[in-house]
């Protein structure tokens, strides 16, 4: 592909806000199972959400194309979305058995004091592993009965519902991150220090325009080796790693689902000129961006 080629958007992307109002609850927070949000997966095609998005699957049929993943749903499968990621299901709903959970990350924030808390969760965020895993039926018990505790507050909310809710919801989270760490072998270390997920967060924020380790170990005001020794201690690979991954990640999106030109894509992520960025895709992806561009429209996604 020419620098100056144009890769059209073929459709929409529609932005979902998380409305109490429209979900009958006080909180930034509801739960429940398909049958009270039946039709709602497919409603657009393409769309995204400013909050957290959990799935207990009992019955799992057809499969989620996450930003440029393939993920094949299945039975005894817990699906866990972070904000900001596009989504489109391929399924007939009719045939999706669970239980789901939505909440805003600022839900948490009075009881949680951390504003690392959710950096800290292995599934959040993540670009290496899979956001889900396959679980047994005990374990699926065992979170769907949080799920209906929360529920029943929600429905009956009291004085005392707000810290009884986000106590549920850290036990659950915290559970889930147990098993998720225990299914891809990650390190679940307590930190000694934030740096690890200082550096996540910071990713989130100036990946745009902040390629190089040193640039994050300058605002964090460490050395490189200390951020460094940090995050392999902390998530099991490097930070130069963790950086092009999520690098890759925004790189894929803009390339597929915006009309920028390379050129502008290389502007738009600071690299020196389309050349540059040219190398790193294929280093990264073993592809060109037009061998890319075929595959996904072929249906070969990741």
């Amino acid at each position: 592909m020419r620098a100056t080629n144009r890769v059209v958007n073929p459709q929409r992307l529609v932005h979902i806000p998380f409305c109490k109002t429209e979900c009958g609850t006080d909180f930034y927070i509801n739960t429940g199972d398909c049958r009270e949000i039946a039709g709602v997966l497919t409603e657009n095609r393409r769309f995204e959400t400013d909050f957290f998005e959990f799935f207990f699957f009992r019955k799992g049929r057809g499969y989620l194309l996450l930003e440029t993943r393939k993920l094949e749903l299945h039975d005894n499968m817990v699906l866990l979305l972070s904000p900001h990621q596009q989504q489109e299901w391929v399924v007939d709903e009719s045939q999706l058995e669970y239980r789901f959970l939505i909440f805003r990350e600022d839900f948490t924030r009075t009881f949680i004091a951390d504003k690392f808390f959710m950096y800290r969760l292995l599934y959040c965020y993540q670009t290496d592993t899979p956001p889900c895993f396959l679980t047994d039926d005990a374990r699926l018990d065992e979170y769907e009965g949080i799920l209906a505790k929360i529920q029943r507050e929600l429905l009956r909310p009291d004085n005392d519902s707000y810290h009884i809710i986000v106590s549920l919801l850290y036990y659950l989270l915290m559970l889930l991150n147990r098993e998720y760490a225990s299914r891809y072998a990650l390190p679940v270390d307590l930190s000694k220090n934030n740096y690890a997920f200082r550096f996540k967060d910071m990713l989130e924020q100036h990946i745009y325009e902040k390629q190089r380790v040193i640039e994050y170990a300058d605002l964090l005001q460490i050395s490189r080796v200390t951020l460094n020794h940090a995050v392999k201690a902390q998530f099991g690979v490097s930070a130069n790693h963790l950086l092009k991954q999520r690098l890759l990640a925004a790189l894929k999106n803009e390339f597929l689902f915006s009309n920028r030109s390379i050129t502008e894509l290389a502007d738009l992520f600071h690299f020196s000129d389309a050349s540059h960025l040219m190398r790193f895709f294929k280093q990264q992806t073993g592809k060109t961006f037009t061998q890319y561009y075929q595959d996904y429209r072929a249906g070969n996604y990741e």
